[in-house]
């Protein structure tokens, strides 16, 4: 992370051992990894939790980022985050990122919701997650984000 935040995608490619692209060094990527070694540095423990670069088999493409926005809470609740670059978008990765990490949090014993927010206006967003039983149980504003829906579903 502190290599794309550095802009060398060479230095972070080789660490990932996978081949990035201008898609990992936006601003908006650059605020997740600003983010996450914030939280890495608070707390390593929580390392298991946080963004990785998603790879889909077989063919190895690097088709975006994923993870929850921490470990469980105290009252078992993980929230997942994700990104899918522009050119892999519509072809169900997205869908298949939110099944990897459905799974993830099941085999967690800790877990017992699990939460994704979406800004309204995010149709694609909101189309992905239908269909996983996710219930729609209030709003917040998020400062970046701004207005954004919470659902949840139980683990």
């Amino acid at each position: 992370m502190t290599a794309l935040l550095n802009d060398d995608l060479a230095q972070a490619s080789a660490e990932a051992g996978v081949a990035l692209t201008e898609y990992f060094v936006t601003d908006t990527a650059k605020w997740v990894w600003r983010y996450r070694v914030n939280q890495l540095t608070s707390d390593p423990g929580c390392a298991g939790w946080l963004t990785q670069i998603v790879v889909a088999d077989p063919e190895g493409a690097v088709v975006g980022y994923a993870g929850f926005h921490g470990p469980p809470d105290e009252a078992g609740m993980v929230e997942i985050g994700y990104s899918v670059v522009s050119g892999y978008r519509r072809q169900g990765y997205a869908r298949a990122i939110l099944t990897a990490l459905m799974h993830r949090a099941v085999a967690e014993a800790r877990v017992r919701t699990l939460r994704v927010t979406i800004s309204p206006d995010n149709t694609a967003s909101l189309a992905t997650i239908s269909g996983f039983g996710f219930a729609e149980v209030g709003e917040q504003w998020d400062e970046k984000d701004g207005l954004e829906l919470i659902f949840e579903i139980p683990v």
